[in-house]
Order: structure tokens, then sequence, then C-alpha cells
């Protein structure tokens, strides 16, 4: 018996395409699924729990031996949609901003666009697990996910944090890559990237399997959340984790 490979996934409904693929294929006979979400996954990662993980960029450089696999992230070039500051008031009445605990990249990415995109001093805050019940008055919040898609037909004001990247620098925004921290070999990733491509090429299919009526999720997988892991997304991606590393 040879030990399986254990995968961690983001329990969000933007990963549902690569799990369908990865589900119906036979990498099932190497690899055990973990699902959890992103600031999760990047411990168990980081802590050798994982063999790969679908990883917030922003924790790659404190992986060991990070190696980004496959041609598929979760990405944006416009309007992501499930990562935004919402807020009750316009953004030059924000005074605190209360802080996700479930991804350090959008986090990070809300910081560093509201100090150099928006130029708007707030005052961070971590995140409760009820928090969006906080947003309120000249406090807002970084939300993402699920629940992000949920706040969207609540919010008086939402900023799309991809459309604020793409403004800014012209790129597209990578939220989350396939990580491995070892080498997993060359066959592994192939057929990892096969299976990825499959379940993107069965959105129909994902959609009819996870009704959502909050979203219309075919729009979300096709307009919303751009997959391909392409030259524009790594050089967005470099230039975000440069950017990171600047700030310290």
């Amino acid at each position: 018996m040879y030990k399986r490979l254990r995968v961690g996934v983001v329990s969000y409904l933007n990963t549902k395409p690569f799990l369908y693929g990865i589900k119906r294929s036979s990498l099932m006979d190497r690899v055990e699924l973990i699902e959890a979400y992103p600031s999760k996954i990047a411990a168990m990662l980081q802590n050798n729990e994982l063999d790969l993980g679908l990883l917030p960029v922003a924790v790659i450089p404190q992986i060991p031996n990070a190696k980004v696999i496959t041609n598929y992230c979760i990405g944006a070039v416009g309007e992501v949609a499930s990562v935004a500051i919402f807020s009750g008031v316009p953004m030059d009445q924000i005074q605190t901003v209360i802080l996700d605990y479930q991804s350090r990249t959008s986090v990070n990415l809300a910081k560093i666009l509201l100090r150099d995109f928006w130029k708007q001093p707030v005052e961070f805050l971590p995140a409760s697990p009820d928090f969006q019940n906080q947003i309120k008055g000249t406090t807002a919040a970084v939300v993402i996910g699920d629940r992000a898609l949920e706040q969207l037909k609540i919010a008086t004001y939402s900023y799309d944090l991809a459309t604020a990247w793409v403004s800014h620098t012209g790129l597209p925004f990578v939220f989350a890559a396939w990580v491995a921290n070892k080498d997993l070999g060359a066959d592994f990733e192939d057929a990892f990237n096969k299976a990825s491509a499959d379940g993107l090429s069965h959105i129909d299919q994902v959609v009819a399997e996870n009704p959502y009526p909050t979203y219309d999720l075919k729009a979300y997988y096709t307009n919303n959340i751009s997959y391909d892991l392409d030259d524009a997304k790594r050089k967005g991606m470099a230039l975000f984790l440069s950017l990171l590393e600047q700030s310290g």
C-alpha cells in the first residue's frame, strides 16, 4: 500500500469545478481530500500536514520548498464578487476595517489597496465569527468566499478587491494557487492538471450539483472567477508578493 497524498482544498463554491474533476478522476485512488478554509490549509501545508493545497498566495513565501503546480488557480481579471470591502458608508468615510480571518491574501490585498489605491487611512481590527453584523456606521469589513456573495445582497456599499487591483496595476489578481511543499512527480502533476481541466469543462454540471439561489453560479464560474494561471496572472502574483514583502 502506498501512502495517499494529502490534498487540501478550500470549501468554497469557487473550488467546486476543481472538486468535480478530481472526484471523477483516477486521482481518488491516490489522494486524500481535506476541505478547510484558506488560512487553515496554509497552516497545514506549512506544518507538513498536507502535501498539496489550494493556497492563499500571500503564504507561499512561508512554505518550505513551495512549488506552484498546475495551470489553474483562483484568479480574477475583473470583478470577482466574492472578495470585497463591505460598508454602510462611502470609502472616504470608512474609519475601521474588520479583517476576515479566513484568508491572509485577501486581507493583505485590502491593506495594500486601502493604502495605495484608495489612500484611505483606517484602523484594522481582527474579525470575530459573527463579524458581518458589525458592519455599521464607519466600520467596514473585508468579507470573502460564499459569505461575500451573501453580503452583496444586503450591503449598502461594496468595493470589489479584484476590480480595484486591476484598476491600480493593470494586471489580473491570483487569490489562490495549487502549491506543493515537496516534489510530487511529473505524472501526478499531469494527472492533477488534467483532472482540474476536466472539472472546468463541466461547469453546467457543477452548477446543477450546487443549487445556490443567492448568486448566479454560471456567471460566477465564467465571468467572475478566472481559473487559467497564465503569464499575466503570474505577473500579477509576483507583483503582489513583491508589494507584500515591501510592506513588511
